[in-house]
């Protein structure tokens, strides 16, 4: 009996709600910063990022770009990747992608906050083997409505959480950030 692969099936879905999911953030915000990143990887992993993306679009969840009115930024210690990160994660069922953010910047840094747009949109593509998917990572900006830092992450990947005049050089999509910042407070 010959087993038939659904995986190229599964990406192309996936594709298509990215698609949808891309356009339908674009038509509602603007002036944010686009990238896109490239990742292969081996096919468990390629599955469940087909399947997130099937799901709502965006296989890393939602991230916030939290700051103060001064330009501080917020960044949290991610252990797993061994880098300064931006506060986000996985959504929840039924959730938005902006509750999503602000529920994730709760946890791993204790900063409540005011989303006010979007600011970095990326697009992440996936490979493995012949098959290929994409999906978005969503990227709020939100103003800092406390600035107190209490660390609560319940996975257990965020061991500190900072603001940031400076960026760190080991902050993962730091160039991006930099872009953001220098629109949002015409600095780099």
């Amino acid at each position: 009996m010959t087993t038939v692969d659904d995986l190229w099936y599964l990406a192309d879905v996936a594709s298509q709600q990215a698609e949808q999911t891309y356009h339908d953030l674009a038509e509602r915000y603007d002036g944010f910063v686009e990238f896109t990143r490239h990742r292969r990887v081996e096919r468990p992993r390629f599955r469940t990022v087909a399947e997130d993306a099937r799901d709502h679009g965006a296989p890393f969840g939602a991230h916030t770009l939290p700051y103060r009115p001064t330009g501080e930024l917020l960044l949290v210690r991610h252990d797993g990747v061994g880098k300064w990160v931006l506060p986000g994660g996985e959504l929840d069922s039924g959730e938005s992608f902006r509750e999503a953010a602000l529920r994730e910047l709760g946890e791993e840094s204790g900063i409540e906050a005011h989303i006010e747009g979007l600011g970095l949109l990326g697009r992440v593509e996936f490979y493995c083997g012949d098959n290929n998917t994409w999906g978005i990572l969503p990227v709020f900006e939100a103003r800092a409505e406390t600035t107190d830092i209490s660390v609560r992450d319940p996975d257990g990947e965020i061991s500190a959480a900072r603001w940031f005049e400076e960026l760190p050089e080991d902050t993962r999509d730091r160039e991006e950030i930099l872009r953001w910042r220098g629109r949002r407070f015409d600095r780099p």
